[in-house]
């Protein structure tokens, strides 16, 4: 059993390495967020 544990954490190791699954648009900010907004900063304002 243990032997299969470290075959499959192998394999996914090589998955993730081959396909890596992080998404980094997910974390990209969009804009200004709603701390900026509660500081009453309005950046097109003159």
């Amino acid at each position: 059993m243990n032997f299969l544990a470290h075959l499959i954490g192998y394999a996914a190791a090589i998955r993730e390495f081959v396909a890596p699954t992080y998404r980094p648009e997910r974390y990209y900010m969009r804009g200004p967020g709603p701390a900026c907004a509660r500081r009453g900063n309005s950046l097109g304002a003159h």
